[in-house]
């Protein structure tokens, strides 16, 4: 038995649009900062205080990008005369 196989070019099909390959993403500007894989969240207890403290940092550096409550009311709130208003008086 003899097989013959020829060997057909691929025709392109007329309903389908070709496909464009995808547009090469432009680096994000330094403004927006790191990129978001490049940040963890850090929760430690204030040893002063005993209140958690939330740090964003990046895995890439090291930095403390932010930090809640800010050191100063942290500082602030281990002092004896600290009184909640202290920082801000809703007195108009």
């Amino acid at each position: 038995m003899d097989t013959k196989v020829g060997a057909v070019a691929a025709a392109r099909d007329p309903v389908l649009a070709p496909v464009a390959p995808p547009a090469p993403r432009a680096p994000a500007p330094a403004s927006q900062g790191p990129e978001p894989g490049a940040m963890r969240l850090v929760i430690e207890r204030d040893s002063q205080t005993g209140d958690f403290v939330y740090k964003t940092v990046n895995r890439l550096t090291g930095e403390v990008v932010q930090q809640l409550p800010r050191a100063e009311v942290l500082r602030m709130r281990g002092l004896a005369d600290y009184a909640a208003g202290t920082v801000f008086s809703a007195d108009v």
